[in-house]
């Protein structure tokens, strides 16, 4: 599948010295200047997507001396120079809250939402650490809690970068390739790896990079957007799967590392924590989700990477961060994976039929359209959900629903997003019929529509 801030003191970074001032003239401006400073930097700078930065680093840390010192008078050198380093020092800080109040400004009060954590970085797979297993440690093994080191040498083996590249078209730009990264988690030997549906989601390439470096172009052998699930294919042997785990034995508090591509370019990369809750249910992109929550620090690119247990065991694949808008108080250590019990069972149904069977679809294409460029693109007169192909023979097909028709309730609940449709036909299953009303050339109609099975086009069932 998210963005955003949180308030801070707001005028800290806003003063500069006046009149040649200089906070290093005296024991108590010293004192005075870093407690009024000292918490832009050592507090975190906020937990929404794409909040790193490699130039954000904080100053050395201010140590007062604890005797006092003999009075010197100081040259106009010394003094210019104390007066440039504060400055400098006061610059940064005011460039740190500057930064963070317009993320700020720019949110809506006390939101919490969750996104997925797909990267959209344009550089190239770093390939990780190629470290190889600690002495000792086998696949397969399962005996008592490893060191956190032991861990990350028995599994970070199985997990892989991921980067797709994206055909999008513009009225501006036209068309142009558009890049994304994520992670992955090594399944079978013989080259089957999971991942999340968003990382993968209108792909036209899809490339996979193991720990050694190897890279290999993936085929993409089914998704599953309910689970946000998907299986890809290597042509590549003898590669090191995940020892798989159960989720449905963890605990509160029990030890995770996550391991995966944070912003797209820092593969192999291991972060730890708990188990912080069980059966979370979370709303992400429209479709209800029942997800293991972990403190485990989770950033963009790291987007279907590997939770792992005390063991290295796979209990879960990470797809999710939450965060915070218009609050005083920073969210942060919300971290959340789909459970690997289902995903064992999503993975299943995708290698056998190319897909999970029982999801209830319209059958059709759809598109949302939220900007006035969009609106002139598409020549259409306002904003919302528009049908942009029908599948032959499908359930709004046989109901009467036509491409460039605008879907504006499902029921007795009003459409807004492609999202909104999600959710909503989560309440039904296939077979039952759902009232949906339309807007077509001006005028408003009600269409039954009888719900047909999901079955992407390219599934094909296995022998």
């Amino acid at each position: 599948m998210l963005d955003n801030n949180h308030n801070r003191n707001e005028n800290g970074g806003s003063q500069q010295p006046q009149g040649g001032w200089s906070p290093y003239r005296s024991e108590q401006g010293r004192q005075e200047f870093f407690q009024r400073y000292d918490s832009v930097f050592r507090e975190p700078q906020g937990n929404y997507q794409g909040s790193y930065s490699s130039s954000q680093t904080p100053p050395p840390s201010y140590q007062p001396q604890t005797a006092p010192r003999e009075k010197k008078h100081r040259s106009g050198k010394g003094a210019a120079a104390g007066l440039v380093a504060a400055c400098m020092v006061v610059s940064i800080a005011g460039g740190a809250l500057g930064s963070y109040g317009m993320n700020y400004l720019s949110q809506k009060e006390g939101t919490v939402f969750y996104q997925a954590v797909k990267g959209n970085e344009n550089q190239e797979p770093s390939g990780g650490d190629t470290q190889a297993p600690a002495a000792g440690i086998q696949a397969g093994y399962t005996g008592g809690a490893l060191s956190v080191s032991e861990i990350a040498a028995l599994a970070s083996p199985s997990v892989v970068e991921i980067s797709t590249e994206t055909v999008s078209r513009s009225n501006f730009f036209g068309q142009y390739i558009q890049s994304g990264a994520g992670s992955g988690v090594i399944f079978s030997e013989d080259g089957i790896i999971i991942t999340n549906d968003h990382v993968v989601d209108k792909a036209s390439s899809i490339t996979v990079r193991t720990k050694d470096g190897q890279s290999y172009d993936a085929t993409l052998l089914g998704t599953d957007s309910k689970t946000d699930i998907a299986v890809l294919k290597v042509e590549a042997s003898g590669l090191t799967p995940a020892i798989l785990g159960d989720s449905d034995s963890l605990s509160v508090g029990e030890y995770a590392m996550a391991i995966g591509n944070p912003l797209g370019h820092l593969g192999g990369t291991v972060t730890d924590g708990i188990i912080s809750a069980l059966s979370r249910e979370v709303t992400i992109s429209g479709e209800n989700m029942t997800l293991l929550q972990t403190n485990a620090a989770i950033n963009p690119g790291n987007s279907g990477g590997g939770l792992f247990n005390e063991k290295g065991e796979l209990i879960g694949i990470v797809n999710a961060k939450s965060s915070q808008t218009g609050s005083d108080t920073s969210i942060e250590g919300l971290g959340f994976a789909i459970p690997i019990n289902t995903v064992k069972n999503s993975v299943q149904e995708l290698l056998d039929y190319g897909y999970v069977r029982g999801r209830a679809a319209l059958g059709v294409s759809l598109i949302d359209i939220s900007s006035m460029e969009q609106m002139f693109q598409y020549r259409v007169n306002r904003m919302g959900v528009y049908v942009q192909a029908v599948t032959e023979g499908g359930a709004s097909e046989k109901a009467g629903m036509r491409a460039g028709d605008n879907i504006i309730s499902i029921g007795d609940v009003a459409i807004s997003s492609i999202d909104n449709i999600k959710s909503q036909l989560n309440n039904y299953s296939v077979g039952d019929t759902v009232q949906i009303q339309v807007i077509r050339d001006g005028r408003t109609m009600t269409l039954s529509v009888v719900l047909d099975e999901f079955k992407p086009e390219t599934a094909q069932a296995k022998d």
